[in-house]
């Protein structure tokens, strides 16, 4: 008996040796893993509070950026708003110096009854205002032996065309049609051969 209680002694010392070793292996493995993992996930009040420091930068960010573009909108729509106003201020003065011309030109009509230097005052006017048009990108638009073009012209008659090379063509011009840069801003009144 005293073999067989001895054999159970040694065999249950060896089993707790087993356990405490595995049990030292999982406690020395547990803390250490655990530690890792918490170190590596930050706990739910951790993110909670980074989520929030990030909500609050973006929010700041976006309170810029909103007030960053509504002054940039109220500069432009100042902007725009004196450039509505004060936009004829070069063409207006510009054309000052032709008013200063007819303004002369009627008071010398008054003092003189020679038609032909009045004709000629009036042609150099007239000639100094387009001038200054030109200047500003108005040109007048040309209807000399032209072809009728509807995006140039308006047609306000049509006649038969005395021969056949004047069919389609202009005619005659009722009211000079003017361009600003290449764009129509107002279309020749003309006639048009049938």
């Amino acid at each position: 008996m005293s073999e067989k209680l001895e054999k159970e002694i040694l065999d249950e010392k060896d089993t707790q040796i087993h356990t405490e070793e595995d049990c030292q292996e999982s406690a020395a493995a547990t803390p250490n893993g655990q530690a890792e993992e918490e170190k590596a996930e930050p706990t739910v009040e951790e993110q909670l509070e980074q989520a929030k420091a990030e909500i609050s930068e973006l929010n700041d960010k976006l309170l810029r950026k909103i007030a960053e573009f509504d002054n940039y909108r109220k500069r432009t729509l100042k902007e725009k708003t004196e450039l509505i106003l004060n936009g004829g201020e070069k063409i207006i003065t510009s054309i000052l110096p032709v008013l200063d011309d007819m303004e002369r030109a009627i008071l010398n009509m008054k003092n003189t009854d020679d038609v032909a230097a009045l004709l000629e005052g009036m042609e150099l006017i007239f000639k100094k205002f387009l001038d200054i048009l030109e200047k500003q990108g108005v040109k007048p638009i040309d209807t000399k032996d032209a072809n009728f073009d509807v995006d140039l012209h308006e047609a306000i008659a049509q006649l038969p065309a005395p021969c056949d090379e004047m069919k389609g063509k202009v005619m005659d011009c009722t009211k000079t049609g003017y361009t600003l840069n290449e764009k129509v801003i107002r279309h020749s009144q003309v006639v048009v051969g049938l």
